[in-house]
């Protein structure tokens, strides 16, 4: 049977890392069998079943996408092993014990071979159950058009949603190459730069390839406009010293990034639209609940996003530790793709580098970020007006204009400024 590449989580295409079987290796069922890098993680790709490894389809470093074939499994003694012809019989138990048959790795569909709802590709109606049946009868899917990953071909829930996710992101790619201005198009750049001095090269890792793909989509389909302001860290910087200590006794590091949470979530509370996405198909704005705040951590790698989830649910404390553990394991190269999914408001703060504002750009399906500089003492006329040195920290909040207007960004960034500058101890309190 041929071994192919399941649907490996956020987006489309990954590249292959490292191959851990070679041909002739006996593996088991979901034993890794290649490591695929993609969406700024390294994930391992487990055997759909137990066999002896034939011929190898894919190399180091080879770009791969859902139902690439990776290799070509024989069958082991006493495991069954389903085949890829059509009517071929699989392999029977030598035992008369009922044996339960493995369902049929799936195999990904190429998105432009999605039949077209013309009535010549229908075909025999495949098994599903009534529940299955009545969804795909209200969206108005034919069954008969989306391949079962169960025995015998049965349709399952995760079938139908895996068949629409293709439907959808092949309207939005038709859209977006349909409505392109020629003057998107740009030549890749090919010269030879020897010509004109000594030069070096390196070749771009898999990790910075998509970083790349990623800022270039971000920057050119989002329409980018960005607020800028300054916070008084005054109080930041007193709570930050009477508490300190304890909370180092708690096993934590309290630096300015825990309060800076902890503020960004109450004023997304009060600011629904920032933590929001658009459906770009559905021409629906999604609305979140939940606020799962991402925090771009620079690595030796390149930048990666961990998500810290339920923001709003945690202690000072809590994120304080969930913080070290998740830089921790970025720069470690730990992160799984679960690890950088699902966020909805995204922190980038060179603070600790240095710099003043600077125009992060958002990332994508979110709809806005935050970008932070590093914290300076500067003369500020007080109320009273008076002169005095108070430690500035240059904030910039980039938004995407199609969903937030620019009064909506400054009331945020003032909310904002307020919230930190007006942080209750009471939250800082152990």
């Amino acid at each position: 049977m041929d071994v192919r590449l399941p649907n490996i989580g956020e987006g489309a295409e990954g590249s292959v890392v490292s191959i851990v079987v070679k041909p002739g290796d006996t593996i088991t069922a979901g034993q890794t069998i290649i490591e695929v890098e993609t969406g700024k993680a390294i994930a391992g790709v487990p055997s759909p079943t137990a066999g002896v490894v034939g011929e190898i389809k894919v190399t180091q470093g080879q770009k791969v996408t859902p139902g690439t074939v990776i290799l070509t499994l024989t069958g082991a003694a006493g495991a069954p092993v389903a085949t890829t012809s059509a009517g071929a019989p699989t392999a029977k138990p030598a035992a008369a014990t009922p044996v339960r048959r493995a369902a049929a790795p799936i195999v990904e569909d190429d998105e432009d071979d999605l039949p077209v709802d013309d009535g010549a590709n229908d075909g025999p109606i495949p098994g599903a159950s009534p529940y299955v049946r009545k969804v795909a009868r209200d969206l108005g899917i034919k069954l008969s058009r989306i391949r079962g990953s169960e025995s015998g071909g049965r349709v399952t829930i995760e079938d139908l949603g895996r068949y629409i996710a293709k439907l959808e992101r092949k309207v939005i790619r038709a859209g977006r190459y349909a409505e392109e201005p020629k003057g998107l198009s740009f030549e890749p750049v090919n010269v030879d730069f020897a010509q004109y001095g000594p030069v070096s090269s390196e070749p771009l890792t898999p990790l910075r390839k998509i970083i790349s793909a990623r800022m270039v989509e971000n920057k050119v389909s989002l329409p980018h406009v960005t607020q800028f302001d300054e916070v008084d860290m005054t109080r930041i910087e007193s709570l930050r010293a009477a508490y300190k200590a304890a909370y180092e006794k708690a096993g934590a590091k309290l630096s300015p990034t825990p309060f800076i949470i902890k503020a960004l979530v109450t004023t997304l509370q009060k600011h629904p639209r920032f933590n929001s996405s658009l459906n770009e198909v559905a021409e629906a704005l999604i609305l979140k609940q939940y606020f799962h705040i991402g925090i771009a951590v620079d690595t030796d790698a390149g930048l990666l996003v961990p998500v810290l989830r339920d923001a709003n649910k945690k202690t000072l404390l809590e994120i304080a530790r969930e913080l070290s553990q998740i830089a921790e394991k970025a720069r470690d190269r730990k992160l799984g793709a679960a690890d950088m999914q699902g966020g909805t408001f995204t922190i980038s703060n060179q603070g600790a580098i240095g710099g003043g504002h600077f125009t992060p750009i958002i990332n994508k399906p979110e709809v806005a970020i935050l970008g932070l500089g590093k914290t300076c003492a500067k003369p500020v006329v007080t109320a009273q007006g008076a002169i005095e040195a108070r430690p500035l920290m240059p904030i910039t909040v980039s938004y995407d204009h199609r969903i937030i207007d620019g009064g909506s960004a400054a009331r945020f960034t003032v909310d904002l400024v307020k919230a930190l500058q007006e942080f209750p101890e009471a939250d800082v309190k152990l």
